[in-house]
């Protein structure tokens, strides 16, 4: 029997799991993630499965005795350890393919809402003011998409893009020239996408290379008025440079479903009960500013959350565990 431990769970995640996880499993659900204050919760598992906000570092894994494989919901793994997990034989798997064509459904729908001020538009009726006064929007039609990160959300991303009859400038470390002549894209140096692009926006994955990608350095490099959408990671870009662009106009506006600090301000209202650190109010702060303009639509991690996704996520997740516990295990990252 197996001590399978699920965290950051919903209702809906629980009645999947509990229906489609067969086998010698004893399963344990938490809505929380799993961190250094609940890690007691996952003493006795032998498999974990969590989301980015569980904290899977050096300190914690080393504490966790018996954990054998960690099965995380997320294609990203940079909440995990993974050399130490390597080093204490832990299997890690993840769902490398669940929202591509999620993500860049969301990636347009911020797009369109801020070309055309559909957020403006919509606070503006529910008080009753119909006037279309400073609503004029532009058309994406023959305009420049700058994709950073030119993968399976970014090329989902390109293909709807050329659907709205746009250019495509695409920069990815690893170029695929056949996909770039069928699909009809260009690519180029980060500093040229940058220079050329009307709309930037981020699918490239979290890591030591992509820290700060964008920053107070290249931000110069953008052609003003610019939009910026990021759905992939915070920390692709400096918070500095972000709001720099913002302030000076650099970026016309952003569309923003991850941002810098995003995990210490998602249960704000709890600082209220506990000691609070200047990191944790530095975060809100600047949440705060950036919801203040009218150029910024923040929308809280959601680009992944569609039924069919969270389907294919949990699905996967189940599988991956089910092949650990056959000896057979799947989608290994570490």
């Amino acid at each position: 029997m197996m001590n399978v431990n699920f965290y950051e769970i919903t209702k809906a995640d629980k009645r999947f799991v509990n229906k489609n996880l067969k086998g010698n499993f004893k399963v344990n659900f938490f809505s929380e993630p799993l961190t250094k204050e609940n890690l007691k919760t996952a003493a006795d598992a032998d498999i974990v499965s969590v989301f980015i906000y569980s904290a899977l570092d050096k300190t914690n894994l080393s504490r966790l005795k018996k954990l054998k494989c960690i099965a995380t919901r997320s294609t990203g793994f940079n909440h995990i350890d993974l050399k130490f997990a390597s080093e204490r034989k832990i299997t890690v798997s993840n769902v490398p393919f669940y929202g591509e064509n999620t993500v860049a459904e969301h990636t347009f729908g911020l797009i369109l809402a801020l070309s055309r001020n559909i957020h403006k538009a919509y606070v503006r009726t529910v008080r009753n003011n119909f006037s279309p006064d400073g609503l004029e929007g532009w058309d994406i039609k023959g305009k420049t998409l700058g994709v950073i990160g030119a993968g399976s959300i970014g090329s989902h991303v390109i293909k709807i893009a050329k659907g709205f009859g746009m250019n495509v400038l695409a920069h990815d470390m690893h170029q695929n020239h056949f996909l770039a002549e069928v699909m009809g894209f260009t690519y180029t140096s980060l500093d040229s996408l940058l220079r050329n692009s009307d709309i930037i926006t981020l699918h490239c994955p979290y890591n030591k290379a992509t820290h700060h990608l964008i920053n107070m350095e290249n931000i110069k490099s953008v052609k003003r008025g610019a939009l910026f959408i990021n759905t992939a990671r915070a920390s692709i870009i400096d918070p500095e440079a972000l709001h720099h662009a913002l302030e000076t106009g650099i970026f016309g506006g952003a569309g923003l479903d991850v941002f810098e600090g995003e995990d210490l301000v998602k249960e704000e209202n709890q600082m209220l009960t506990r000691n609070v650190s200047i990191v944790h109010l530095k975060a809100v702060l600047e949440k705060n500013i950036l919801m203040n303009r009218e150029n910024v639509i923040i929308t809280p991690h959601i680009a992944f959350d569609s039924v069919e996704a969270v389907e294919r996520i949990l699905t996967t997740t189940v599988d991956n565990i089910i092949a650990y516990s056959k000896k057979t295990p799947t989608n290994i990252v570490s």
